[in-house]
């Protein structure tokens, strides 16, 4: 069951980054993107708006038997430490992700973003990094702090109850036998996955699972340190499109490299270190199962990451500029090897 507490301090990034997963829950903001939450079969487990905005999420909010918190503009702000102006809020539960195996096997095309963990940001090619493999920085040592005190907000008791909640994803996942994935790739024409690895800003990887939606991509894979795409910021630069790309958080990062080759892809880097091809040239190339991979802002690729590479690729840059950000350079590459 949902509770105010779900809401407060929505702009301590630090600390929600470790909240929402260990209490199982992600925040949609905005009417438009709570549809599309729940367009992709999504729970709410509480909502959150002012009066204005309630009727605008009526028919929605009539499916299910959850709590409704309503307060003035003041209150509200009071509550979550910022202004809302899009609408309301939701508390939602977070799907079962499923097993990396299963995601390879059913794509046509993925991204993987290691350890992304600025939702903000998804930065562009930079050099092979030449230290050991990023550390995760968006750990949080404070206690949580309390609740504020929130004056005006009402439960109220009546609505109507849900006949049949929507699931989520199944709790357990079985992995696909590696010989039937084999076969069911190759009756596929082309297949993309893309890599991200160790982003940090939760606005670039909210783009670049825009950029992966509008261009086709057909799945995200994220490793351990990346910023979560469930979070309020990278939900909302998304437009709710990490709803509609198939994703998943890798457990081994890099050994799961040589997974993804063994279901038939090629595995190409964003960097501009030695030996990179051009991003025409891996175009020309034309590999039926491409898996792209970007590095963190700043630093790029890993060390680790960079040596299990089949191809390393570059974009072209031109009067003196060194690299895209990542949610652009990603952008560049899933429309050039679409």
């Amino acid at each position: 069951m949902g509770s105010l507490h779900d809401y407060t301090q929505l702009t301590d990034v630090a600390l929600r980054s470790i909240r929402e997963p260990a209490e199982g829950l992600f925040i949609a903001e905005s009417s438009k993107i709570i549809r599309r939450a729940h367009a992709a079969g999504l729970v709410p487990r509480s909502f959150l708006t002012s009066p204005k905005w309630l009727f605008d999420l009526a028919d929605l909010i009539a499916e299910h038997d959850v709590p409704i918190f309503i307060g003035t503009d003041a209150a509200v702000e009071s509550l979550t430490g910022f202004h809302l102006h899009r609408g309301a809020l939701a508390a939602m539960h977070r799907p079962s992700l499923p097993a990396v195996s299963e995601l390879v096997a059913d794509a046509r095309r993925i991204v993987v973003i290691e350890d992304v963990v600025d939702h903000t940001n998804v930065w562009g090619s930079k050099p092979a990094h030449g230290g050991a493999e990023s550390s995760n920085t968006s750990r949080f040592s404070r206690s949580e702090a309390a609740d504020p005190v929130v004056d005006h907000i009402l439960e109220p008791t009546t609505g109507s109850p849900a006949t049949d909640h929507l699931r989520t994803r199944a709790n357990s996942v079985e992995n696909v036998p590696l010989e039937v994935a084999k076969s069911a790739l190759n009756r596929k024409r082309r297949s993309r996955i893309a890599i991200f690895e160790n982003i940090v800003d939760h606005t670039n990887l909210g783009a670049a699972f825009r950029s992966a939606a509008a261009i086709g991509v057909d799945a995200v894979l994220v490793t351990p340190s990346c910023a979560d795409p469930l979070y309020r910021r990278s939900i909302r630069v998304s437009m709710g499109t990490v709803f509609q790309v198939p994703w998943t958080r890798i457990d081994s990062w890099p050994d799961d490299i040589d997974l993804i080759k063994e279901y038939g892809y090629v595995v190409a880097g964003m960097t501009l270190g030695e030996g990179a091809i051009s991003l025409d040239e891996l175009v020309a190339e034309d590999h039926p199962h491409l898996a792209l991979v970007f590095g963190t802002e700043g630093q790029g690729l890993t060390r680790q990451a960079d040596r299990r590479l089949d191809r390393r690729v570059t974009i072209p840059m031109m009067h003196g500029v060194d690299s895209l950000n990542i949610a652009a350079s990603a952008a560049v590459a899933f429309y050039a090897t679409r």
